[in-house]
């Protein structure tokens, strides 16, 4: 027996559909109650894309891990392209504030600065933005421009700041620290590393990226 099935979707992105005990059974992922469904995708998407990349994570998979229909995705972002940018390109702090901000201090400690504040911004985010915009790159050319805008933004001008000659050198020098850094501390997980003290890790990292900051680069 074909069941016809009748339904809109809500302002908060849920479905409602008319009662009928079969058309209930067919319904799929529905959001858990109360929780905001385009909150959930973001979520969602974002350990998504950072277990698989942009190319191995699929909607399906990500409105699964978000309980709800596969189809809120296009409600919300237009395609899975959309919820990418909104998941995983827009960065959960802004470069030149942050950069504003790392200025305040001595320059012969700015190092110590950009590393304590690098590793505590994303421990708190979970670190999980920055696995999956590292695992999309091969797979999104925008996920590197991502991440090559933000250092070459980020960089160039705390550099500037400062007063060093190379600016293009060692701006790329400061992110092969802080690329390597993040790879190893939220995608390969190397412990001790992945569990360590900010603390430590700020003073063992440090002066290496002082000496690209300030330092003789020969």
């Amino acid at each position: 027996m074909n069941v016809e099935f009748v339904g809109r979707v809500g302002h908060d992105g849920a479905v409602s559909t008319t009662d009928n005990p079969e058309t209930t059974a067919r319904r799929r992922g529905r959001r858990p109650a109360g929780q905001d469904t385009r909150t959930a995708l973001i979520e969602a998407a974002r350990a998504v894309f950072a277990e698989n990349g942009y190319d191995g994570a699929t909607v399906r998979a990500i409105a699964t891990r978000a309980g709800v229909d596969a189809a809120m995705v296009n409600h919300w972002f237009g395609s899975k392209e959309g919820l990418f940018a909104q998941a995983v390109l827009e960065l959960p702090f802004d470069p030149m504030e942050l950069q504003k901000a790392l200025r305040d201090g001595p320059g012969d400690e700015l190092g110590e600065r950009i590393v304590r504040t690098f590793i505590t911004r994303w421990d708190s985010a979970g670190g999980g933005q920055f696995v999956a915009l590292i695992r999309s790159i091969t797979g999104h050319e925008q996920a590197g421009h991502v991440l090559r805008d933000f250092f070459q933004r980020f960089f160039s001008g705390l550099i500037s700041s400062i007063g060093s000659d190379r600016i293009p050198l060692r701006m790329n020098l400061c992110a092969t620290q802080m690329v390597g850094l993040g790879m190893v501390r939220y995608v390969a997980k190397f412990e001790p590393l992945a569990t360590e003290e900010v603390e430590v890790l700020v003073r063992a990292i440090a002066p290496n990226l002082q000496r690209y900051l300030t330092g003789e680069i020969g």
